[in-house]
């Protein structure tokens, strides 16, 4: 398997160029595609259920998504998410918000909805995301 690198500005630039066109739309999309890169992890670490959450913490600071990571029960907190953009605006991690509901629905097997309530692109300390189990 081949492996890119793309900077955080190239992705920045990416992220203007859909929402651009498809103006939020695109955030959809990113989703999405933060749930296909969860796909990696969640395979990952489901290998050792036990330490599930460390295993997903560290492949995503390995992989550049974040400096740090933590996973509450409702609750996950970022220290330098890959996708912020100063000043956006508007939260701007809509892949790591999909990475972080595929790990979630994997852990517990269950439907998550996930929500980034905090962003650094909008002035936040961190990026805190709000996981909420569906009934």
């Amino acid at each position: 398997m081949r492996y890119i690198k793309i900077s955080q500005d190239e992705l920045k630039s990416i992220t203007q160029l859909y929402e651009s066109v498809m103006s939020h739309a695109c955030h959809g999309l990113f989703f999405r595609e933060g749930r296909v890169y969860g796909e990696k992890i969640v395979n990952d670490a489901k290998k050792d259920i036990e330490h599930f959450f460390d295993i997903s913490k560290k492949m995503l600071i390995e992989d550049g998504w974040v400096t740090d990571v933590h996973f509450g029960e409702d609750k996950v907190y970022v220290s330098g998410s890959f996708e912020i953009i100063p000043n956006a605006g508007n939260p701007t991690c809509h892949r790591l918000r999909g990475i972080i509901r595929e790990i979630y629905e994997t852990k517990n097997n269950k439907k998550v909805h996930c929500v980034e309530n905090e962003c650094v692109s909008i002035g936040n300390e961190k990026c805190v995301f709000a996981v909420e189990y569906s009934f």
